[in-house]
C-alpha cells in the first residue's frame, strides 16, 4: 500500500509543479454605450415627502404634507412631550430620511437653542422646505418639483477635472 502511495505521488507531481495561465481579464473603458452619470436625483428629505402622497394622485398638498409631517414627528415622539431631543430627532432621520446626517440638521431646526426641537421648530422648518420645493407655487408638490437637477459632468474625474488633463507634479 505504502508503494501504491508513493508511486501515485511521483506520478502526479510533474502535474502539480505546472503552472496555470492567469484567467484573461478584460478592462472594462467606459465608452460611448456607458452608462452616464446620474443626473437627476431626489433629496431624502424629497423622498419622505412623496411619500405623504395619500391619495395616489402624484401630488402632495399641503394638507397631506401637515399630516405627514405630524404623524412622522408623533411616531417619535413617544412620550407626547411635543419637542425631540437631538438623539430623538437623529432617530426620526434615520427612520424618515434613512440616516441619522440627512439634512434637516437638528442645530438648524432647532430655532431657539435649547437642544429641544418643538414641533412648531420643526413645522417652521418643514415649512420652508415646502415653499422652496413648491417653485409652481401652486400649493402642491409634484414628483419634478421633488427632483434636483444636477449638470452632466462630461469627461471629468472625480474631483472634477478633465479626464485628459496632465497630471499635477508631485510636492516635494
Amino acid at each position: 500500500m505504502r508503494l501504491f502511495l508513493l508511486f501515485a505521488a511521483l506520478v502526479a507531481s510533474p502535474a502539480l509543479a505546472q503552472q496555470t495561465r492567469p484567467a484573461q481579464v478584460t478592462p472594462v473603458v467606459p465608452g460611448p454605450q456607458a452608462q452616464p452619470a446620474a443626473t437627476v436625483m431626489a433629496e431624502p428629505v424629497a423622498m419622505m415627502i412623496a411619500a405623504f402622497d395619500r391619495d395616489g394622485d402624484a401630488l402632495v398638498s399641503r394638507a397631506e404634507f401637515d399630516a405627514g409631517l405630524r404623524h412622522s414627528f408623533d411616531s417619535v415622539d413617544t412620550r407626547k412631550t411635543g419637542s425631540l431631543g437631538y438623539i430623538a430627532f437623529s432617530d426620526w432621520s434615520e427612520r424618515w430620511l434613512g440616516d441619522r446626517n440627512t439634512l434637516p440638521s437638528p442645530f438648524e431646526t432647532d430655532r431657539d437653542g435649547d437642544n429641544r426641537i418643538t414641533w412648531d421648530e420643526f413645522a417652521a422648518r418643514f415649512a420652508l422646505l415646502f415653499t422652496r420645493f413648491d417653485t409652481n407655487k401652486d400649493g402642491s408638490l409634484s414628483r419634478s418639483e421633488l427632483l434636483t437637477l444636477r449638470p452632466q459632468m462630461f469627461d471629468r474625474d472625480r474631483r472634477g477635472r478633465p479626464m485628459n488633463a496632465p497630471a499635477k507634479p508631485p510636492r516635494n
